[in-house]
């Protein structure tokens, strides 16, 4: 499947309608994949949301057209997307530096922001160990915070959830721990928008579990219940937590492409052989609900 290819047919359509109505769900199918994948793939590989991204090209457009033409700016900001002119000026201004009136006084400069195009770069081979299981539905059961999303470096929120268990609850739910991935695991779901760092998500600590434990236990723990998949399951080696992160990298910007599979949106599971992160060579799982991918073009 020529996954770069299908990625620009979608970027091509989305340029072509910067000047009205843009429906993502149907670009995701150009690009052969659902829309929740396109989305976090367009923001693993650009470094920025989606929605930032057309936000940008537009106001970058919009100061071509307020500069060579003498469309009113209503007129303009209704065109690029924007409902008001007062909402249209703070955007413009907050990337442009000015106002959109002031766009064609002649001593002024403005911002670009060229369209944007996926290619193959080569940077050397990586080996990835991976596998592909098939995995029925099961709970995770344990403890659990809103923590905001945080890309690089340790997540100091996660210690806030981490200090809801004690030491007999560990115990307790170590005990029950009976299918794999076996072992306190941490686990990331319910994102309120994966492609943007500060917004929030669920942070679980705790177990698989393919049953409920006893009500004379439940009544202490949160339970999320995750349903029947197949799941991609890289192994990284390395330095907590970047050997991680790079591995994360690596499944966005060189796995997904060269794969049939696409992410679902479903919760992610992170599982540590232990919990002595000074390891040199310390050991993690990225858990990663996948299904094959839609690889008929639009």
């Amino acid at each position: 499947m020529n996954v770069l290819g299908h990625l620009n047919e979608a970027m091509a359509y989305i340029e072509k309608n910067l000047d009205g109505d843009i429906d993502v769900q149907y670009a995701a199918q150009i690009a052969c994949c659902s829309e929740y994948h396109f989305r976090r793939m367009f923001s693993f590989l650009s470094g920025m949301s989606l929605g930032e991204y057309i936000r940008n090209r537009r106001l970058a457009e919009a100061a071509l057209v307020l500069s060579n033409t003498d469309e009113k700016v209503i007129d303009v900001a209704l065109q690029f997307g924007y409902e008001s002119p007062d909402a249209f000026s703070k955007a413009f201004r907050a990337m442009h530096g000015i106002t959109p009136m002031q766009v064609r006084k002649s001593d002024v400069s403005i911002q670009s922001f060229t369209p944007m195009t996926f290619q193959l770069n080569i940077k050397g081979g990586h080996k990835m160990d991976y596998r592909i299981i098939e995995k029925g539905a099961f709970n995770i059961i344990g403890v659990s915070g809103r923590i905001p999303l945080i890309y690089n470096g340790a997540n100091s929120h996660t210690a806030d959830v981490w200090k809801k268990l004690r030491q007999e609850d560990l115990l307790v739910l170590m005990e029950y721990s009976v299918v794999e991935p076996k072992g306190i695991l941490n686990v990331y779901a319910n994102y309120e928008d994966k492609t943007v760092e500060g917004t929030t998500l669920d942070y679980f600590v705790g177990i698989v579990a393919d049953a409920i434990l006893p009500e004379r236990l439940m009544e202490r723990y949160n339970v999320l219940t995750v349903e029947a998949s197949t799941w991609a399951v890289f192994t990284s080696v390395g330095k907590h937590p970047d050997a991680a992160q790079e591995t994360w990298a690596r499944i966005a910007d060189t796995w997904f492409p060269s794969s049939d599979y696409e992410m679902t949106g479903a919760p992610e599971l992170m599982w540590y052989e232990s919990y002595d992160f000074g390891k040199f060579d310390f050991k993690t799982e990225i858990w990663l609900p996948v299904r094959k991918a839609n690889n008929a073009a639009v």
